[in-house]
C-alpha cells in the first residue's frame, strides 16, 4: 500500500505543485511522513511506496521527476529496483543507504543512482541535492556553454547539448543525466583538468570539504567510460590526469553545427 500518497485515486498534492513530483520509497513508515511532509512544503508533489516491487508499479502509473530510493526494502531491495529502472528510464536516482561500508554504498552509482546519502541523513541536505538534480536536469546549470555548440562532433561521438543525447557510430547511447552533464562539463572545457572536488562542486551544488567521499565522481567517470570510450581501459576521451583529476583532451577537428 502506498501510505499517504494518494486521495480518491489522485496524488496528494502541494498546492502550488510547481516543482515536479518526487517518488519516496521507504520501508520506514515514519522517513517517509518525515519527507512528503517537508517536500510538499517546498512546493513538490509526493507520491510514496513502501517495498521495491510497490516502487516498480508506483514509478509507471506516476511518471515521477525523481526517485528518493531506499536500499534495504523487502521484495526487491533498492538495487534491484535501480537495475529495473535504469533498463527503461533515465530519472533521476537518490539512494538511502544504512549500509556502512562506502563500497557497498557505491554499488547504487554503479547499477546508475545519481547520488547517495547515508543514514542517517540529513532531510535538508536531502532536499538541496534534489533541487540541484531538477535544476540541472531543466538545464539550469551553472557549467559555461560554448556559445552555439548546439551538436559537435568529436571522433565518432555526436553530441547533441540541447537535446542532452549523444550518438556513438550512429547510435544512440543512454546516459543519466549526471553522466550527460559531466561529459558537458568536460568537453565545454576541453583541455583542463577538473579536480574530483571541483567536479562535486559543479555537479552536485555544494562546497565538498576536503576530506569527502569523491568515489562517487570515479564510479560516474568509470559508467561514462563504459559507455562512450571504445576501450575504457584506455580512454580516448575521458583522460585521468594522474593525482590531478580528469579532463577532455582538447577538440582539434570537431564540428560545430
Amino acid at each position: 500500500m502506498v501510505e499517504g500518497s494518494r486521495r480518491g485515486g489522485t496524488a496528494l498534492r502541494n498546492l502550488s505543485g510547481e516543482k515536479g513530483k518526487i517518488l519516496v520509497v521507504d520501508d520506514e513508515a515514519s522517513i517517509r511522513r518525515i519527507l512528503q511532509t517537508r517536500l510538499l512544503m517546498i512546493g513538490y508533489d509526493v507520491v510514496q511506496a513502501s517495498d521495491g516491487e510497490e516502487a516498480l508499479l508506483v514509478f509507471r502509473r506516476e511518471t515521477p521527476d525523481l526517485i528518493v530510493l531506499d536500499v534495504m526494502m523487502p521484495k526487491l531491495d533498492g538495487y534491484g529496483v535501480c537495475q529495473e529502472l535504469r533498463k527503461e528510464s533515465n530519472v533521476p536516482i537518490i539512494m538511502l543507504t544504512a549500509l556502512g561500508d562506502v563500497a557497498d554504498r557505491v554499488t547504487g552509482l554503479e547499477l546508475g543512482a545519481d547520488d547517495y546519502m547515508a543514514k542517517p541523513f540529513s532531510p535538508k541536505e536531502l532536499e538541496a541535492r534534489i533541487a540541484c538534480i531538477l535544476k540541472r536536469r531543466s538545464h539550469k546549470t551553472n557549467v559555461n556553454v560554448i556559445p552555439n555548440s548546439g551538436i559537435i562532433h568529436v571522433s565518432n561521438l555526436k553530441i547533441d547539448t540541447s537535446k542532452r543525447q549523444v550518438h556513438k557510430n550512429e547510435q544512440h547511447i543512454r546516459l543519466t543525466g549526471v553522466e550527460f552533464s559531466l561529459l558537458e562539463l568536460l568537453v565545454n572545457h576541453s583541455g583542463k583538468i577538473f579536480s574530483r572536488l571541483e567536479i562535486l562542486q559543479q555537479l552536485w551544488g555544494f562546497v565538498p570539504e576536503m576530506n569527502t567521499d569523491t568515489r562517487v565522481v570515479d564510479v560516474h567517470i568509470s559508467r561514462l567510460r563504459t559507455k562512450i570510450e571504445s576501450d575504457p581501459n584506455n580512454p580516448e576521451f575521458i583522460i585521468t590526469a594522474r593525482g590531478s583529476g580528469y579532463f577532455f583532451p582538447r577538440i582539434i577537428e570537431s564540428e560545430q553545427e
